[in-house]
């Protein structure tokens, strides 16, 4: 299998694009522990990935479709061709986060009674949620406590609220559980490019 690998510059920092010819397979913050786990990943699903740095049209339009999410125009995660790598079990949940609207959340628990038959399937969803290697376009920001606080996510919790707030400014919905962390983070308008947090 062949991959191209490209850095792409957010409001949020550096994020690593890794995909074929016809889909995008990851985009990862550039955190260390993130992108071992996505080496090992690669290597669980593929012996010899062959990864070449440059650009190919999954990763130019995956690049438009993040500038036009940070400049609140589109988030719909339906517009990229995805081919996340992962088990039945983690398709399934990446699948159901892609179903939450932008400027909404969900809880671990609601997510699970979404995508497993079984009772108390909110810890497989949570490490489901974890090993999503498609950061923003497949929203596992956007799956928080039941009590509406922030918990754990591979690009850091700042990342987290950031991006809950984004979209609360450019999707805003009455129904959203990020409300109840929002109202502790108000923040005065400002141009979408400019991040609140120094992220390296």
């Amino acid at each position: 299998m062949r991959l191209v690998r490209a850095m792409l510059s957010t409001p949020v920092g550096p994020m690593l694009a890794l995909a074929s010819d016809e889909a995008l397979c990851a985009l990862e913050f550039r955190a260390d522990a993130r992108l071992t786990r996505l080496d090992a990943r690669l290597l669980r699903f593929h012996a010899q990935p062959a990864v070449e740095d440059g650009s190919n049209g999954v990763i130019d339009r995956t690049r438009e479709w993040l500038d036009a999410y940070f400049a609140g125009r589109r988030a719909d995660a339906d517009a990229l061709p995805l081919g996340a790598l992962g088990t039945r079990f983690e398709q399934r949940v990446w699948k159901a986060l892609r179903t939450i609207p932008p400027g909404e959340t969900r809880s671990y628990g609601q997510v699970a009674a979404q995508v497993a038959a079984t009772v108390n399937a909110s810890r497989a969803v949570g490490l489901a949620n974890g090993a999503n290697p498609i950061a923003i376009i497949v929203p596992c920001h956007r799956v928080i406590g039941a009590d509406g606080t922030l918990t754990g996510y591979g690009g850091g919790l700042d990342r987290k609220r950031w991006l809950l707030e984004h979209e609360q400014q450019y999707w805003p919905t009455d129904t959203s559980l990020s409300r109840v962390t929002a109202a502790h983070h108000h923040r005065q308008p400002r141009d979408a490019r400019q991040p609140r947090f120094d992220f390296q």
